[in-house]
Formats: C-alpha cells, structure tokens, sequence
C-alpha cells in the first residue's frame, strides 16, 4: 500500500510551496487507495507556534484535502527518539561528542584556511579516554568512511554521493532533544512510508536519513525531490510574487478548486490539459511525471482558473461565500439575476462583492475623474429628461425592459448613446466603467435608479454651479 506524508514545521503558516508539495503526496496516495497522513514536526519549542500549527490544520481544511488518522506531533514522541539514540550508542553505531564550540570553529576556519570543505574530523568516533570535564557531549552517529551513498530519486534520477561529503552529523544536541534528520528518518520508518515526495531543498538531507535508516535497519522509501516554484524572473519564489499564506488566498477571493487546480499544474502535466477536477488530477497524477525543471509562478494564470471555477459554480454555493466578503444575497429577491451578471465578468469573489456592493449601495461619493468626463455640457439636463422618461414607463422589470426605455429615450432627443450612458452610470455606480447600466437598473428598480440619479442631478447643483 502506497503511504505519504506531509510534515509541516509549525513556525510560520503554510505557504504554497508546501501546499503543493502536500497536494502531491495527497493525490499519489488516493490514486492508489494509499493513506496519507500529517505530521506536524514541532521539535523545535522555541520557534513552534500553536497559532501556526492551527492555521496548517485550517489551510487543509478549505482545500478539501483530509488525512488518514490524526495528526502526528514530533513533541509527543521524544522518549520513542531517545530509546532509538541509546539503541544506536549500545550498539556502536552512534557516540558521544566532547568537542566544544570553540574547538568547532577552530577546526572550521582551519578547513577554510586550507581550501577544504567544512566537516567534523571524527575526532571522537573512537575516543575510550577520560571525557573532559565541564563539556555536555552531543551524539553524532557513525557515518560510513567511505565509497557512495547512492538512492534512485523518481523525478531527478539515480543520484550519487561520496561519503567525504556526510560527516558524522549530530542525531542529539547537547540537552538531549534530537536533531531533524533523526527524527524525520524514525518517523517515516515507524510511519511506514512507502514514498516521500518533498521539495528539493531537502536532496542532500536525504543522504544523512538514509544513514540514519541504515543503522537501524529500516527499509527505505522511494524519494521523490521536487523542484522549487520560481518567481518572476526565476528567483526565488517571494511574499509579493505569491509565496503567501494560504488562507491570503482565500481572503483574496480565491477558491480552493482554483488554487488546487493552479498548483498541480505547477511542474507536472497531463498532456496539454490545464483545467483539472479533483477526480481527473486522481485517475493521472504521478510522481514519476514532475518536471525536473523548476516552475514558474503565474499570477495571470491562476486568475484565470479562478474565474473558470467562479463561473462554473453554482449561484447558491457563491452566494454562501460572498458573505465572508460582507454580501448577503441568500434570501435577496434579485439574487439569480446579480450573481449571473458578476460571474460571468469577476476574477475573484472579492472582485465579485465589490462590485456587486456597486450596485446594491447608493455611491456615498463620486469619482472625480469620471464626473469631468461625463457631466460636461448638457449632461444634468439629459439626466433629469431620462429620470422624466423612466417615470412614464411602466412594466419594467428585464434588463431588456430598461434597455429599450434608453433607446427609446436617445432617438426621441436625437443623441449618441454616450451622452446618457456616462452620466447615468456615474449616477448609478458613482464611476466609469462597471456592468450594463440596464442590469444595473432592473436590480435595483424604477425607485432606486431615480433616487440615485437624483442624488447626483443635486450633487452638481450644489458642487459644480458654474
């Protein structure tokens, strides 16, 4: 059975790189009928925060993407480490250290001075004198002296690495709390891992945990490194290019199928496919298909997913979500009407609740720009003779219904469709641009349209006399 893992730090919130990385072990796991499970690695107090911690679990939760069992927490589990660090001591394959800082640094600007790589010189690995005194020895474990440490990686390939480049690294810290490459390798064994599908920041951690499975005969899992998600211009992937919080998208008006959708597209494919139900990225995905190559973050791209999710979902479920963004549209008489106009025109549903407040609130103020631009000459005179021409008109409920009240109004003054068209959209949004002005109208009605037109007809007496 095929069983993954994502294993967050709880020191800051989950970004989308690790969200990916979790989608990837989430969709190999389901694929084939595997479990997947969380681990949250919270060996380091002092940098550990609850509230990071909840916001992982609140990140899984809007995306849909459950796991088996409950969380795993590293913290519960140090008496289970420390039982494997006195195996490991008992046995001979792990000792006590002495060295002190000091004699560290010493020994590393040495290296430096000579052109050598920095590196422990073993100089307890067999050390049976008197232990100096005053000193709290770490634990390193005994890493092999030579030849190769050699694992097949399923997206980069057979990788190769010479023991002169793995030390013998520390498993305990002087106050006896374990170090992540220990921790992570028990963890994974005693989890049953059967494949570990991570970022490529983690390649060369990766010889390090294979020892560690070594000493204590656990079977290895199939690695998988994944290539980081670049931004623009092929850096590093930073807060302003879109390696936010996750739950920032949702805020932003994201929708989780959106996000999920962007995300797996980002170093894997299907063909030319780019839209992907969950069911679909199930029956396709595989590791083994991850580009080797890094990935680019593409804001303009996951827009556009969105707006594909925002137009193809249904009109209740939208104006569920809408409320998190201050719209309340459940039980509004015009709810059908609104909601099919904004999600055929917005990107997000926060785009999509200012708008639609847009419509819904009388403008409290007028965009300045857009009042010299459409109030010029006539523009107040025009305004009143449509408010006189919309009271005459009866039966109007359609935006066809009001529509045909403005084409019958520009014939019968003779004037271009602009010169009611500017004005009344200031008067009816307080700006240029915006929906169809007869939408807008059979939303909030003969009552609501002459009461806004009014209140700007008012506006330009009282600001804009000449």
């Amino acid at each position: 059975m095929v069983v993954t893992r994502f294993a967050p730090s709880p020191t800051g919130f989950l970004h989308i790189g690790g969200l990916r990385t979790a989608l990837f072990n989430y969709l190999w796991a389901r694929r084939n009928n595997g479990a997947f499970k969380l681990r949250i690695e919270d060996t380091d107090q002092s940098r550990n925060s609850a509230e990071a911690t909840r916001a992982i679990l609140e990140a899984f939760e809007w995306v849909g993407m459950d796991y088996d069992g409950e969380p795993v927490y590293q913290s519960d589990r140090f008496d289970l480490y420390r039982s494997y660090i006195l195996r490991l001591l008992d046995e001979g394959k792990a000792y006590y250290c002495y060295m002190s800082k000091e004699e560290l640094d010493k020994l590393r600007e040495e290296q430096m001075a000579r052109k050598e790589r920095p590196r422990y010189d073993g100089r307890y690995r067999d050390f049976t004198g008197e232990p100096p005194e005053g000193v709290e020895p770490v634990v390193r474990i005994k890493a092999p002296l030579e030849g190769e440490i050699v694992f097949e990686d399923g997206i980069k390939g057979t990788i190769v690495i010479s023991t002169d480049e793995v030390d013998d690294f520390i498993i305990a810290r002087s106050d006896g709390t374990p170090t992540y490459n220990f921790v992570v390798a028990i963890d994974d064994a005693l989890m049953e891992m059967t494949d570990v599908i991570r970022g490529d920041d983690h390649l060369y951690n990766t010889p390090k945990q294979i020892i560690v499975y070594e000493a204590l005969g656990f079977k290895l899992p199939r690695f998988y490194h994944v290539p980081m998600i670049l931004g623009e211009g092929g850096k590093k992937l930073s807060k302003r290019d879109g390696a936010a919080d996750v739950m920032d998208y949702k805020r932003a008006g994201y929708l989780p199928e959106a996000l999920l959708n962007f995300l797996v597209r980002l170093g894997w494919s299907h063909g030319d496919q780019e839209i992907f139900t969950m069911e679909e990225m199930l029956e396709h995905f595989d590791p083994a298909d991850i580009n080797a190559s890094a990935s680019q973050y593409n804001p303009d791209k996951l827009l556009w997913l969105n707006a594909h999710y925002i137009k193809n979902s249904s009109n209740e479920r939208l104006a569920k979500l809408l409320e998190e963004f201050g719209v309340y549209l459940l039980s509004h008489d015009k709810r059908e009407i609104l909601l099919d106009i904004f999600k055929e025109r917005c990107k997000t549903l926060k785009e999509m609740a200012e708008q639609i407040k847009e419509v819904l609130e009388t403008p409290k103020e007028y965009d300045e720009k857009a009042l010299k631009k459409a109030m010029k000459g006539e523009a107040v005179q025009i305004l009143a003779s449509f408010a006189e021409k919309l009271k005459q008109s009866e039966g109007l409920h359609l935006p066809s219904d009001y529509h045909a009240v403005m084409e019958g109004f520009v014939k019968e003054a003779g004037i271009g469709f602009g010169k009611i068209g500017m004005p009344l959209r200031v008067a009816l949004i307080g700006r240029l641009g915006g929906p169809d002005l007869s939408d807008v109208m059979s939303i909030i009605g003969v009552e609501g349209s002459l009461e806004r037109i009014e209140k700007l007809i008012n506006h330009m007496k009282e600001n804009h006399a000449s």
